[in-house]
């Protein structure tokens, strides 16, 4: 079933995760884009959020019409390729980054050329999602597929963990100018993303000249079903729901920590920004974990491996933050808390799912029914555990697909559509009530996670003949 043949995936793996790295730093830029946009040009937290709803919405049509080309004329990437499918991607990021450069330069700047923008960076974003997450899954054993996804992905968070405390210096600090008119304000913006824009271009270059197969998932003598058959999987579609709430729930948290720090813990945005590192540096720290962990590795070796990268992670986040060790006490039991969660579900991917679903809903509780230091870490902590879910919902739901993996793999990326649905219903309870009460949303999202992780990520049998390999 895969005609990628090399058994030396190193220095593919170390190309894609840069990438990953890449594409998760300029992400949670949106999470800084929210209060400062919502500053410059004076926005209700429902309107800040329509950042998160151009940007996400982008991913649901862009795989929605995947989908439908897949469905209709056969798989897209089989004629033309993972490789070629990143690159696509990279350009089309690069070109948003400079629209956003172009903007931020204009005399009389616009918030919905700055949507446009941010649909048009989700939409290259959606072609790496769609090729990247099946290609690393691809490059191995099929059993540790989690193991490298996660690894993956745990690069993919140290942008995230990087971005708010770089991205909130340099757009709240260091360019942004003391007039106040609209037009020199949103001029903080413009060299950041010039600079993005050619790092995303350079990155095409070095995915152009590098040995990444350019293949499909499919044997050449196998004829390309040109049917909607990945559907016919309900563990497929049961875990598109589960990629909806996770990112939404995870997208939901992070875009509205900024605003909740600034009213109810008094912090201003450049310190709630190295706050808000915590949180997506969480989501490292428990991916780094998470690929030892679901890796083939036993016994102690494991475990210390894991007590080391949780150590080390924790260590880069406190010394890019500069908060006091003091002031991160509750992060660290919060910490102790996600090793022993891992070591509970014994390095099975779904009952791990399960597991930090259920701490997630707790940790959220506490920080409804909390004020103060309490309930900011609370909140601050669920990173930790949002840390697996991505990869392992993803790699649980496309298990068993065979000739449908890519198809699987575009609806799994329209799903995603959950991080611009649910940010702006934040916003709008957030409007209505306070930007405290708002976060009961995401408790929802994880109490469907942690039924998808014991019951709906169960493969069936299949009903239709034709889907037999």
């Amino acid at each position: 079933m895969n005609n990628i043949k090399s058994t030396n995936y190193t220095i593919p793996l170390i190309t894609l995760t840069t990438l990953f790295f890449m594409w998760g730093f300029i992400t949670c830029l949106n999470d800084i884009l929210i209060p400062f946009l919502k500053g410059v040009f004076s926005l209700t937290h429902f309107q800040a959020n329509l950042v998160q709803l151009a940007f996400f919405v982008a991913y649901f049509i862009i795989s929605l019409i995947y989908f439908i080309v897949s469905a209709t004329f056969g798989d897209p990437i089989s004629k033309i390729g993972y490789k070629n499918t990143v690159m696509a991607g990279l350009i089309i990021s690069a070109l948003a980054c400079l629209l956003f450069f172009m903007e931020a330069g204009s005399s009389t700047p616009k918030f919905g050329t700055f949507l446009l923008a941010l649909f048009l960076l989700g939409s290259g974003f959606t072609f790496l999602q769609i090729a990247a997450n099946p290609l690393v899954s691809l490059l191995g054993k099929p059993e540790t597929a989690s193991s490298r996804l996660n690894l993956s992905q745990a690069f993919n968070s140290l942008g995230t963990t990087i971005a708010p405390v770089i991205g909130g210096y340099f757009i709240f600090k260091y360019f942004v100018p003391k007039e106040a008119s609209i037009a020199v304000e949103a001029g903080a913006v413009k060299i950041p993303y010039l600079f993005l824009a050619g790092v995303l271009l350079l990155l095409a270059v070095v995915i152009f000249i590098s040995k990444i197969p350019n293949g499909n998932v499919e044997d050449s003598s196998e004829k390309l079903d040109k049917k909607a058959g990945a559907l016919q999987y309900p563990h497929l579609v049961f875990g598109m729901l589960g990629i909806f709430f996770y990112v939404g729930g995870e997208v939901t948290i992070g875009s509205n920590l900024v605003s909740y720090m600034k009213e109810f813990q008094g912090l201003t945005e450049n310190a709630a920004s190295s706050f808000l590192a915590f949180y997506w540096g969480g989501a490292m720290i428990g991916r780094f974990m998470g690929s030892i962990s679901m890796s083939d590795m036993e016994g102690v070796k494991k475990y210390t491996l894991m007590a080391v990268a949780a150590i080390a992670s924790f260590i880069l986040i406190f010394t890019i933050t500069g908060i006091s060790i003091k002031e991160v006490g509750y992060f660290l039991i919060f910490l102790v808390l996600n090793y022993a969660v891992f070591i509970a579900a014994r390095s099975v991917p779904s009952r791990t799912l399960s597991y930090f679903a259920g701490a997630s809903m707790i940790l959220i509780f506490i920080m409804l029914i909390s004020s103060g230091t309490i309930s900011l870490w609370a909140i601050l902590g669920v990173g930790l555990f949002n840390s697996i879910m991505f990869p392992t919902i993803f790699t649980l739901a496309i298990n068993g697909l065979g000739k449908y993996t890519s198809q699987g793999s575009s609806l799994l990326v329209m799903m995603i559509l959950g991080g611009a649905l649910l940010p702006p219903l934040q916003g709008l309870i957030a409007d209505y009530t306070n930007s405290h009460i708002a976060f009961i949303l995401p408790l929802f999202c994880y109490a469907y996670l942690m039924w998808y992780g014991f019951v709906g990520c169960n493969i069936k049998k299949k009903t239709n003949p034709e889907l037999s390999q």
